[in-house]
């Protein structure tokens, strides 16, 4: 049943091959806030923890940032930390950074070493791709490379070309996230995951939005889909399930298929 690969850090995949991943968001606005949503989330023992750092107030410190990067990654352990500025194009908050600015941030972080994978979106400009995934590479930082379209699901060809583009501007995985109007374009989406999961040299995450693509995080990883996103103590984006309930569909799944 599995298509896509795992998802690895340092050659070996997180989780010990775990298929598909859980990832729970973190969004807090202080660290003290983020510091009681991991005391609720790690006991619910995600694989992956995501902190979306554009909820953060103090993001234009650099230094807060990597203070409260380091203070998350000593209460996680051995939890991977995925390091995201989502822009307010594709769903994040509005924050008082200009893009050079973002890329510092970035640059520092990673060589802080204190994340272990960074998620950049594809529509940014091409240069700037480019000093991100050469500054995560220096840093041994796993490049996510995403694309996010709250409106509506673009067509097969469309989502089939982002996932490869992802492949091709040397992303170590691949994300796609759509928003439907109809279970036509859960089926796009599903259809191009599986397709995608098929062709790309590197792993893949994609899930439709919402209400009506709930069910893409419960069995997207069928289709090739290496990691969903589980709501541990607060959403970062629309139709992301409790964990718990997350955890119980899959093992309902994996079991009556026959998987691990």
């Amino acid at each position: 049943m599995q298509t896509s690969k795992p998802i690895e850090l340092n050659g070996h995949p997180i989780a010990g091959g775990k298929f598909p991943l859980i990832c729970t968001p973190l969004v807090g606005r202080t660290q003290d806030k983020l510091m009681a949503e991991l005391a609720v989330v790690l006991p619910k023992k995600p694989d992956v923890l995501e902190w979306r750092v554009d909820f953060f107030e103090p993001i234009g410190d650099a230094a807060a940032v990597i203070k409260a990067a380091a203070a998350i990654k000593k209460e996680a352990g051995d939890i991977p930390i995925l390091f995201t500025r989502r822009s307010t194009i594709e769903g994040g908050e509005k924050i008082a950074l200009n893009e050079d600015q973002v890329i510092a941030l970035y640059r520092a972080v990673c060589e802080s070493k204190t994340i272990d994978l960074i998620d950049y979106e594809m529509a940014n400009d091409p240069a700037n791709i480019v000093r991100v995934r050469d500054t995560a590479k220096a840093n041994g930082i796993k490049l996510v490379l995403s694309f996010h379209n709250f409106s509506y699901t673009p067509g097969l060809e469309t989502l089939a070309a982002k996932f490869l583009m992802a492949d091709q501007l040397g992303a170590d995985v691949a994300k796609v996230a759509v928003m439907p109007r109809d279970l036509d374009d859960v089926l796009t989406l599903l259809t191009a995951t599986r397709e995608a999961s098929k062709k790309l040299r590197i792993p893949l995450i994609s899930m439709s939005m919402g209400s009506l693509g709930a069910m893409t995080r419960l069995f997207g990883w069928t289709f090739g889909s290496a990691l969903s996103f589980a709501v541990g103590a607060a959403s970062s984006a629309p139709g992301q399930v409790p964990i718990e309930d997350l955890n119980t569909a899959l093992a309902i799944l994996q079991k009556s298929i026959g998987g691990k």
